[in-house]
């Protein structure tokens, strides 16, 4: 997802950025030097994060979005350490905040599409008794 993303990304950048006679060859310039600079990135965050989920899993021993906040919060903050205490603490926050937009978002998409499938009682058939009468 990172390399593909970052193939697009990079690309179009290396294209707006180019001269017109050459922005073909700019584009592909661009992808091959940051394209997999970014996919390798995506690839720590999405190591460390999942390392994290299943952490936090196995100590509370509970499937919630609460696993995935938590493991956001300390991915941010690992990989921001090396920038100091407040790098990490408002890289750690970031992170859980824009989990927690993710998870929201998600348990909001469930609900929503849940409702069309409830299950309703059937109606009781009709009374043959008021009919006679």
């Amino acid at each position: 997802m990172g390399a593909i993303g970052g193939t697009v990304w990079h690309g179009i950048k290396g294209f707006r950025n180019s001269p017109y006679g050459e922005r073909r060859i700019g584009a592909l310039t661009a992808i091959k030097m940051r394209a997999p600079v970014l996919g390798g990135n995506f690839g720590v965050w999405g190591g460390l994060f999942s390392s994290f989920d299943c952490a936090i899993k196995g100590l509370r021993h509970k499937e919630d979005p609460w696993n995935a906040i938590g493991a956001g919060f300390l991915t941010g903050g690992s990989l921001a350490i090396r920038g100091g205490f407040k790098a990490a603490r408002n890289g750690a926050i970031g992170c859980a905040v824009l989990l927690a937009v993710i998870e929201g978002v998600g348990i909001g998409f469930q609900k929503m599409m849940a409702g069309g499938t409830k299950l309703e009682m059937p109606q009781p058939p009709p009374n043959n008794e008021l009919a006679l009468a």
